[in-house]
C-alpha cells in the first residue's frame, strides 16, 4: 500500500473516531441528568474550541444545539455557563449555526442573563450576542427582544471585553436596521463618547464608536446628548484629527450633521474645539465622502465677523501647504488668503493652545498637590 493511501486510510479512520465522539457526546447532552449534560456540554466545547467548521456542523447535525438552549433556562448557573461556553463555539465561523441556535429560542434567555448581577454570566451572554447578531436573518429577533437597552447599559459599567462585545453588537444590529432608533437611542451617548475618548482614534473599536455616534446624531435628541455631553464635540474633532480613515469620515459626519440641523447654535460649539485645521487637512487626505463633508462643514462654518479673522505665521504655513496640494503652487496664495479670511480667531487660538497642551505643557492646577 502506497503512502498516500496508508495516509488516506489513518483520515478515515480519525474521521470515524471522531464520529463516534460527537455521537457520544450528544447521547449524554440530550438524555443524561444535569450533571452529565454539563460535562457534555464542556466537553463538546473543548472538541469544537480548535477544530473545523466541519466539526461544529457535524454537532448540529448530531442535534445538541436544542438541549444547550434548553440549558440556559436553568436554575443552575453551572449548567448556563457550560451550555453558553459551548453555544459560542458551536456558533463561532458557522453562519448556519448561528442561526440554528436564534431559531432553537436562544435569545430570550441570553437577554435574562444581560440582567443578572453575575458579572461573568452577562459577559458571557454579551459576547453570544455579539456573535449571533454577525448573522443577518437573526438581527431582526435581537431587536425585537429588548436586548439593545441592555447592551448600552454594558457600555458604562462592563469590563473592557465586555465593552468592546457590546459595542460591536450595537453596530451589528444598528447598521443593519431599518430604523437604528429601535437600537440606539441618546442614553447611548455618553458612554460612547466616553469610550471614544479611552481608545486609539485609529483603531477598529473607533471606527464602530463613531458610526453609532453619527446614527445618533440623526436624532434631536442624540444631537442635544452630543453637545451636552463633556468633552463630546471635542472628542469627535480630535477624531477627525486622528482618527483611522473610517473613523475620521463618520466623526466629520456627525459634525456635520449637528451644523446642518442648527448652523447657528452648533457653529460655534464646533469652532471653539478647534476644528478648522483637521477639517482642512480631511479636504486633502480624507476618503472622498469624508472630503465632502469636510468641505461642506468648512462652508457652513465660515463667514465670521471681520474682527475674528485671524492669520497667524503658523497657521498660514498649515494653510499654505494645503492649498498647494489642492489648487497647485500658481493658485496656493490666492486659496491660502481666502481660507484664512474665513476663519474664527478664537477657533484657531484655542486649536493651537490645545496642540501645545498635547506636547507636554502642564498648568499648576494640574499639579496634584502632596
Amino acid at each position: 500500500m502506497g503512502e498516500g493511501a496508508v495516509m488516506e486510510k489513518e483520515e478515515e479512520i480519525w474521521n470515524q473516531k471522531k464520529q463516534t465522539l460527537i455521537e457520544e457526546v450528544s447521547e449524554k447532552l440530550i438524555n443524561g441528568d444535569l450533571d452529565v449534560k454539563i460535562q457534555a456540554a464542556r466537553d463538546i466545547r473543548k472538541l469544537v474550541r480548535k477544530s473545523s467548521v466541519k466539526t461544529r456542523s457535524k454537532f448540529a447535525a448530531a442535534g445538541v444545539i436544542q438541549p444547550l438552549v434548553f440549558m440556559l433556562f436553568s436554575p443552575n448557573l453551572d449548567a448556563r455557563q457550560a451550555s453558553l461556553l459551548a453555544l459560542l463555539n458551536l456558533a463561532a465561523r458557522n453562519e448556519r449555526n448561528k442561526v440554528r441556535i436564534v431559531t432553537c429560542g436562544a435569545i430570550p434567555p441570553l437577554v435574562e442573563l444581560l440582567k443578572l448581577q453575575n458579572s461573568s454570566l452577562r459577559e458571557l451572554a454579551t459576547a453570544a450576542i455579539l456573535s449571533l447578531s454577525a448573522a443577518t436573518p437573526n438581527k431582526p429577533t435581537i431587536v425585537a427582544s429588548g436586548a439593545a437597552p441592555l447592551l448600552v447599559q454594558i457600555l458604562s459599567s462592563g469590563s473592557v471585553q465586555g465593552r468592546v462585545d457590546a459595542v460591536t453588537a450595537l453596530y451589528n444590529l444598528s447598521t443593519d436596521s431599518e430604523n437604528p432608533s429601535l437600537v440606539l437611542d441618546a442614553t447611548a451617548v455618553s458612554p460612547l463618547i466616553n469610550l471614544l475618548k479611552e481608545c486609539k482614534k485609529y483603531s477598529k473599536f473607533a471606527e464602530k464608536t463613531t458610526v453609532l455616534l453619527e446614527i445618533l446624531s440623526k436624532t434631536k435628541e442624540g444631537r442635544l446628548a452630543i453637545s451636552s455631553s463633556e468633552g463630546g464635540i471635542l472628542t469627535l474633532v480630535e477624531t477627525v484629527e486622528d482618527g483611522s480613515l473610517a473613523s475620521t469620515e463618520h466623526a466629520v459626519g456627525a459634525l456635520l450633521t449637528l451644523c446642518q440641523s442648527c448652523r447657528d447654535k452648533y457653529r460655534e460649539l464646533i469652532l471653539k474645539e478647534g476644528a478648522i485645521p483637521g477639517l482642512l487637512r480631511l479636504t486633502v487626505e480624507g476618503t472622498p465622502e469624508a472630503q465632502e463633508r469636510a468641505r461642506t462643514l468648512l462652508d457652513l462654518l465660515r463667514d465670521s465677523p471681520p474682527e475674528k479673522i485671524l492669520a497667524s505665521s503658523v497657521l498660514e504655513r498649515i494653510v499654505f501647504d494645503i492649498a498647494t496640494r489642492v489648487d497647485g503652487a500658481e493658485k496656493a496664495a490666492e486659496t491660502a488668503k481666502r481660507l484664512l479670511q474665513d476663519m474664527v480667531q478664537r477657533s484657531m487660538e484655542l486649536s493651537m493652545s490645545r496642540i501645545q497642551l498635547r506636547a507636554g505643557s502642564c498648568a499648576p492646577s494640574d499639579i496634584p498637590s502632596t
